[in-house]
């Protein structure tokens, strides 16, 4: 069983042992490649669906304040639009995200259909051209979380693939820094079944703007398998499988497969994953996990066994919100105030951590130069 450590426990240790924070392992890429990364030796700092503690997200408005407050890379999810047009959502059900509801010419198109098993009813993007997406606005998806966001519903287009990409080079050369953009196909099997497989069009855009080497700022993540094996074949860019902390990948399930996402954390799932790809996102309790009074655990083996097998290692997902947060870190009892997130990222920083997901990217960016 594994001991539970107060949060000052769990710091003293680390400080005592001197963990090193490496960018990643020595053996994942050459040094060139490296350099794509990030500017320097440190942890990345990605905008978790942009600076979306902030805006609603996925908008343009939320990368660029992520890019403005220091990110490196920017996260757009991926799904597809009925005539195969790339769009940044977190899902392809929109009501949550999006003004759809309020569209009359529209009601007709709210449907219940099963995706990865699960039966969802809403508006979903695969049934509307991007010209029609583009007459939505976006909105705050946890409006009770984020009240101030809620000043931005309506104000932001659904935002293509290629506009993330163009943001993201505009605001790098006004900086004079490059900005990765780091997408997750979302629901991969599904989008197949349907037609509308998400590979061929991502490789497309990514050739379009000459993005397909390693040491291109692009790093494609998913929580399926069998879309980033294939994609491995295709275009030579950075893959990282993510890793839920329960469960399994749905291609697992449709293909009879039993591993679960624990089993590959493991060192042997690990090494099967360095087959393939170059990096794992994790689920931070996969690192450090909880009791069942949300208090921190001693840590798990997965960065060092990552590291091991070349792999770099990336956390998601960080917010500042108490409910977000381990016992140990929170501030209050208002589950919406802010807590100490600035501990929580010093603890994960001193395991070794290649990068962290935050929806306060600013957070993440300020607790990363403590470090030096």
């Amino acid at each position: 069983m594994r001991r539970t450590l107060s949060a000052l426990g769990v710091a003293g240790a680390l400080l005592a042992t001197a963990v090193a924070v490496p960018t990643m392992a020595a053996s994942a890429e050459p040094a060139a490649d490296r350099s794509a990364s990030r500017a320097s030796d440190r942890p990345l700092v990605i905008g978790h669906r942009g600076a979306s503690g902030y805006r609603p997200e996925h908008t343009l408005e939320a990368y660029r304040l992520a890019i403005r407050m220091g990110a490196d890379f920017v996260e757009p999810d991926l799904v597809s639009t009925k005539d195969g047009v790339l769009v940044a959502r977190h899902e392809n059900e929109i009501s949550g995200t999006t003004d759809v509801s309020a569209h009359p010419e529209f009601a007709t198109r709210k449907a219940t259909k099963t995706i990865d098993g699960v039966a969802v009813t809403g508006w979903f993007t695969e049934d509307f051209t991007l010209a029609e997406l583009k007459t939505l606005r976006a909105k705050e998806r946890l409006p009770q979380v984020r009240v101030t966001n809620t000043a931005f519903d309506g104000r932001f287009e659904v935002p293509t693939l290629q506009e993330v990409i163009d943001l993201a080079r505009n605001e790098g050369r006004a900086r004079g820094r490059t900005i990765g953009i780091y997408p997750e196909t979302k629901h991969p099997t599904y989008f197949a079944s349907i037609g509308l497989a998400l590979e061929e069009p991502l490789v497309t855009v990514l050739r379009a703007n000459k993005l397909t080497r390693k040491n291109s700022p692009v790093i494609v993540q998913s929580f399926e398998t069998a879309n980033l094996r294939k994609l491995n074949r295709m275009i030579d860019v950075r893959l990282a499988q993510l890793l839920d902390a329960a469960g399994r990948p749905y291609d697992f399930t449709v293909a009879g497969d039993a591993r679960t996402y624990q089993d590959l954390a493991s060192a042997a799932g690990l090494k099967w994953i360095a087959g393939y790809a170059d990096g794992i996102g994790a689920n931070k309790n996969l690192i450090v996990p909880r009791d069942a009074a949300g208090k921190l655990l001693a840590p798990t083996n997965v960065v060092r066994d990552a590291h091991r097998e070349g792999l770099i290692v990336h956390a998601w997902t960080f917010r500042v919100e108490n409910q977000f947060l381990p016992v140990d870190f929170r501030i209050g009892t208002d589950p919406n105030a802010r807590g100490d997130i600035t501990s929580e990222y010093e603890l994960f920083f001193r395991l070794g951590l290649d990068g962290v997901f935050s929806d306060q990217p600013d957070t993440a960016v300020a607790a990363r130069a403590s470090l030096a």
